[in-house]
């Protein structure tokens, strides 16, 4: 069986509450043999840590999401950091910046971004890097504090090739999640195309942007492969290939034997 990866899902999201378990299994069924869990905030980011002990092709990674900036307590970082000490948990994040709904003030976020930006290098942790409409300051921020020293992931990336190109020479992996599918995605699937395969994650960032053809559904780590499967076929190799490097690459960001 082709072994499959999703470098980022959200499975203790509320979406799952009745059934987790099978939504696990049918990813198993289909070939998912690793998934990167990751929680919002201290609270999730502690139910991520949970949920993983139960499953071993499951890690997590822990954080404060930039919508959730504004509301952390004081002693938030040191509760990051008691989390990042698991033995499941592989990464900080996903952390950032978001200027798309602003829910946080943009100071907060950018203070809360450096600071576990920081504790990442000081754990010799890679990064999980959110950036939506922000492209500018999140790669300032990550330039200052040479966030991918220990490597990192551009998560669910949506800049140009140019850009792409940047955060490859700084130390990050372009992950490419489901609007590959989307009929509307040039500058994604441009990006597909180009990233050097050793640099290149998939992912489904469920339970959100479910990639064609359940999109408007909930999304799943399973539909990881209709991702895999788009950018197959752009780069004109076959989809088992590009299934197998991504899960290589998986493993090498996260440093997993």
């Amino acid at each position: 069986m082709t072994f499959l990866a999703d470098s980022h899902a959200h499975l203790i999201d509320k979406a799952y509450r009745k059934d987790s378990s099978q939504v696990i299994q049918r990813a198993l069924d289909i070939g998912v043999k690793l998934i990167i869990n990751l929680g919002y905030d201290i609270k999730t980011s502690s139910k991520a840590v949970d949920m993983a002990q139960d499953y071993p092709f499951m890690y997590t990674s822990v954080g404060v999401h930039p919508h959730e900036a504004a509301r952390v307590p004081e002693d938030y970082l040191q509760n990051v950091k008691e989390l990042a000490q698991n033995k499941k948990n592989v990464a900080i994040g996903e952390i950032g910046l978001d200027y798309y709904r602003d829910i946080s003030p943009r100071k907060k976020q950018k203070q809360v971004f450096r600071e576990q930006l920081l504790l990442a290098q000081k754990m010799g942790l890679p990064a999980i890097i959110h950036d939506r409409e922000a492209h500018k300051d999140v790669l300032k921020i990550v330039r200052e504090e040479q966030g991918g020293k220990n490597s990192g992931v551009f998560h669910c990336f949506s800049g140009d090739w140019e850009m792409a190109q940047e955060c490859i020479e700084l130390g990050f992996y372009i992950s490419i999640a489901g609007p590959v599918t989307f009929k509307n995605s040039d500058s994604l699937r441009d990006v597909a195309k180009r990233t050097p395969l050793h640099r290149l994650l998939v992912e489904t960032d469920c339970p959100y942007l479910t990639p064609v053809p359940y999109r408007g559904k909930r999304n799943e780590p399973a539909h990881v492969k209709y991702t895999v499967e788009t950018i197959a076929s752009l780069r004109g190799m076959k989809w088992e290939e590009l299934a197998q490097v991504t899960f290589t690459n998986t493993k090498n960001c996260f440093r997993l034997d």
